[in-house]
């Protein structure tokens, strides 16, 4: 691979603290004598083979995850291709340490654990400095990715008031090929309802309740306007935004921006690809399916969305058709008109209580329609969990959805693996192995009825969003449409080791989720070009070897001091 090269007016110290240029032991002696490092390094230079190895060295040294996670932080803060490169080589290892489930729990203990400030805090009380703050934040600088949060349902833990999204663009670098000079990472700090927070005196963010209504949106609205305005090119994402807010705020800026909400979009797309090749095995056509949602927060509707969508886009039904494929059910029961104070987002999907009459006049005193009633009633081809409730797919529930389905397709998708809908384990002796099964965490193979080891696919959001971000970017796409999420979806379901052997994993191995996301990002960026909202004037058979052009690869650059070079 040949070796960059970049002019670079830093010397000194200046260089040896810039996490973007420094090389620690790795400058030559040549770079050395021209930065003014002589002194400043011990003789010895080292390859970057040697210094990721004494980097893993150091990071076995820690005992716990979090010390893991603190670990690799201050190596990010001290050297990007030192960090970038050892992730790399220790991909499948590293995600859970610096993603989730880890990140989770550096985000519960960010105020404690708090160092060095990262990316751009806009905070409610300083809102009339907003454009100035954020103009000073990103001067002189070249961004294609945003990535915000108001931290209000962090996976998990729920509501954390500060805590930085960084660890979403770095997934973005890491496995999407992004440059990390050009994403940033935006905390829109708008208070707290977690009275631990509020109660804590080392609570690094504004000590007040979160604030609600137009005071809220006003001020996201300033922030997303800053961004259309100065970088009218880049991907906006939106992660662990709340569910009153969530899905409002994507519907509200999807059509003058590109922007992206992995909880709902990122969730759908992962989801729909896993099940295309799950009906690639079956044989059958995704208007064919019956599906149960298991969770109808902005996960279970963010699926529900983009599987309807493709219902609609691919097998040519009207909205209203597809829309009568799902069954939601949350903890009051399935979604239905009689259930009171049903979300605006919901109502698309709420079933008529003239079906079910029959089983409400059999049912509990308080009139609820529970998921086995459900499914007893419709028969499901497909159920989905993201309703964190552990154990929710007990074993009269997977066997009542075997007895009436050659190959049922389950996919407990909550997140952490403690909070599983199923163990995918037994949901496969359930089913006597007829189960077709992905997860959100990572699962052992499961033992098929004779003896074979079956592998629990991955339905992380990691395989498919990088590279549908990437695509935005690279095509400088004016939005995000549906038909290009629906694209990479449709390229990573064609990898699927399933379709040449049934008895294999629905999605590819996530070790493998670099390249994987690059044929993502090319089949994004081709469907923007066909459909007009890309921003180059590429021709569709040039985008592969674009795409390669634009790629960040972790490695060393030539550096020549220049004074009016980079800074």
């Amino acid at each position: 691979m040949s070796q960059p090269q970049f002019r670079v007016a830093l010397r000194g110290e200046a260089i040896l603290t810039h996490p973007r240029f420094n090389k620690g032991t790795a400058f030559t002696t040549a770079e050395r004598q021209a930065f003014g490092l002589t002194g400043k390094l011990p003789y010895r230079i080292n390859s970057l083979d040697e210094q990721c190895q004494r980097a893993y060295d150091q990071l076995q040294s820690q005992t716990t995850d979090i010390g893991k996670n603190s670990f690799l932080q201050s190596m990010k803060d001290q050297n990007w291709v030192l960090f970038y490169s050892l992730l790399t080589r220790h991909l499948r290892e590293l995600i859970p340490i610096i993603y989730t489930p880890t990140e989770a729990e550096a985000i519960a203990n960010y105020s404690h654990l708090f160092r060095r400030s990262e990316g751009l805090y806009l905070t409610f009380p300083n809102r009339d400095s907003m454009e100035e703050d954020f103009l000073e934040a990103t001067k002189g600088n070249s961004i294609d990715l945003f990535v915000s949060s108001d931290a209000e349902a962090i996976l998990g833990i729920g509501d954390q008031g500060v805590g930085i999204s960084a660890a979403k663009s770095v997934i973005y670098t890491l496995i999407g090929g992004i440059d990390p000079s050009k994403a940033f990472a935006v905390t829109l700090d708008v208070g707290t309802n977690n009275e631990s927070l509020l109660n804590d005196p080392l609570y690094v963010g504004w000590p007040h309740e979160r604030i609600r209504g137009k005071e809220y949106d006003d001020f996201v609205d300033k922030f997303v306007q800053l961004v259309r305005k100065h970088f009218p090119h880049s991907l906006l994402h939106f992660e662990d935004y709340g569910v009153t807010n969530a899905q409002r705020l994507l519907q509200r800026y999807r059509d003058t921006h590109a922007v992206f909400n992995d909880d709902i979009q990122g969730t759908g797309a992962v989801t729909l690809s896993t099940l295309m090749a799950a009906i690639g095995v079956t044989k059958s056509k995704l208007c064919d399916q019956r599906i149960i949602i298991y969770g109808a927060g902005s996960a279970g509707l963010g699926i529900t969305k983009q599987l309807r969508d493709a219902m609609v886009s691919l097998d040519k039904i009207s909205v209203e058709e597809a829309n009568q494929k799902f069954w939601l059910v949350d903890k009051h029961g399935l979604i239905r008109e009689s259930l009171p104070d049903v979300r605006e987002d919901l109502k698309e999907y709420v079933r008529k209580d003239s079906e079910w009459e029959e089983i409400q006049a059999q049912g509990d005193s308080n009139g609820e329609i529970k998921l086995l009633e459900v499914v007893k009633k419709v028969k499901p081809t497909v159920m989905i969990g993201t309703s964190t409730h552990a154990g929710g797919f007990t074993r009269e529930i997977i066997e009542a959805m075997a007895a009436k389905c050659d190959r049922p397709i389950i996919f407990p998708l909550s997140n952490p693996s403690k909070l599983v809908e199923v163990d995918p384990k037994d949901a496969n002796d359930w089913t006597k192995g007829k189960a077709l099964l992905a997860t959100g965490s990572p699962f052992p193979p499961a033992k098929m009825p004779d003896g074979k080891d079956y592998i629990i696919a991955e339905c992380n959001n990691a395989l498919i969003y990088p590279g549908l971000g990437f695509g935005a970017m690279i095509s400088h796409s004016r939005i995000m449409t549906d038909t290009m999420i629906i694209a990479g979806a449709r390229r990573l379901a064609s990898l699927s080791p399933a379709l040449t052997n049934p008895d294999d994993a629905l999605l590819p191995d996530f070790g493998d989720a670099p390249s994987i996301n690059f044929e993502v990002a090319v089949a994004v960026a081709e469907q923007a070009i066909e459909e007009g909202s890309a921003g180059v004037d590429w021709m569709k058979e040039e985008v592969r070897e674009k795409a390669k052009e634009k790629l960040w690869r972790p490695i060393y650059g030539e550096y020549v001091f220049d004074e009016d070079g980079e800074k």
